[in-house]
């Protein structure tokens, strides 16, 4: 059993427990009432940001231990907060805003204490992604969390052309200043498909801009600076309006599968033509030659001859 300080009683063997604490990502209201007593009950607090809690701490009257633990020194403090739960201490892992973890540092220390037995115990809380999401219009029955893409261009396109056929709404993060080439480069990969922007979730000023992502896109080129931490939550395959190239894509795959030119052509042809991913091209030759040969399965034997006569009359 622990002591008020988050240690446990002498010559008691089992370990501490490591809580994943979700702080505000807004309001300050954000935070449940769990968390805060847990904050309050536990040995150390490990911190993303030991200035950042250490005002959220004082503003609870909380004035538990802080440790740093961040990208730069996840290893080492992973050892040595894993040492003090071998011993009995409790410790929460915080992040500077949200949920623990969630493209936050901690990944190393929940492994460290699962595979040394140590008890793990998330709390259900604050996350912007999920926040994000309901609040977007968007279908959310089915949903894929993809966090920052990169920065690069390249590398950023590669990336979302592995999502082009994801039927799932997708969950992005994105810095203000990268977020108009970061939307521009997911409509020219993903199309023009319906997305909303969260900016400042939960905050006095938050706000959803809905609609097509050119819109979007056209929203934020007219602010001076575009300012705010934005979640950007975009349609899956399934929600996708057909644009200009896509029919044309469409168009070209049914009318050279009709005069019988084979797959390989087909994706060659339009991808030249269209110059759209090579995934989508492919996914949509492929349906496009199963419906082809279902169709000729079903076919009557002699359908389509001259005079309608089926053969051996």
């Amino acid at each position: 059993m622990a002591e008020a300080d988050g240690t446990r009683r002498s010559g008691a063997a089992e370990a501490g427990t490591l809580y994943l604490v979700p702080t505000p990502i807004g309001h300050p209201g954000d935070i449940t009432l769990r968390a805060i007593e847990v904050l309050g009950r536990v040995g150390v607090v490990a911190s993303e940001d030991t200035r950042h809690t250490r005002r959220l701490l004082q503003s609870l009257e909380i004035d538990t231990r802080l440790l740093s633990y961040h990208d730069h020194n996840e290893e080492s403090r992973s050892q040595q907060l894993l040492g003090l739960l071998r011993e009995g201490t409790d410790v929460a892992l915080v992040s500077d805003a949200g949920t623990p973890l969630v493209n936050d540092p901690g990944y190393r220390l929940v492994v460290a204490a699962v595979e040394a037995d140590v008890p793990v115990r998330p709390l259900p809380g604050a996350t912007a992604s999920v926040t994000a999401l309901i609040g977007s219009g968007l279908p959310n029955h089915q949903f894929h969390y993809v966090g920052f893409l990169p920065r690069k261009e390249a590398a950023r396109r590669t990336a979302l052309t592995a999502l082009r056929s994801s039927v799932a709404t997708l969950v992005f993060f994105e810095a203000p200043h990268r977020i108009v080439a970061m939307l521009e480069d997911v409509r020219a990969v993903l199309g023009d498909r319906p997305a909303a922007l969260a900016r400042n979730l939960t905050k006095d000023d938050e706000e959803f801009l809905r609609g097509p992502l050119s819109e979007l896109v056209a929203r934020l080129d007219a602010e001076a600076v575009v300012r705010g931490q934005f979640t950007v939550v975009v349609a899956g395959a399934g929600e996708e309006p057909a644009d200009e190239e896509h029919a044309l894509a469409h168009r070209l795959t049914e009318t050279l599968m009709r005069h019988g030119a084979d797959s390989r052509l087909v994706r060659e042809v339009v991808r030249e033509v269209t110059g759209l991913p090579r995934n989508w091209v492919y996914e949509q030759v492929r349906l496009a030659a199963q419906q082809r040969d279902a169709g000729a399965a079903e076919r009557p034997v002699g359908a389509g001859r001259s005079g309608g006569r089926s053969s051996g009359q």
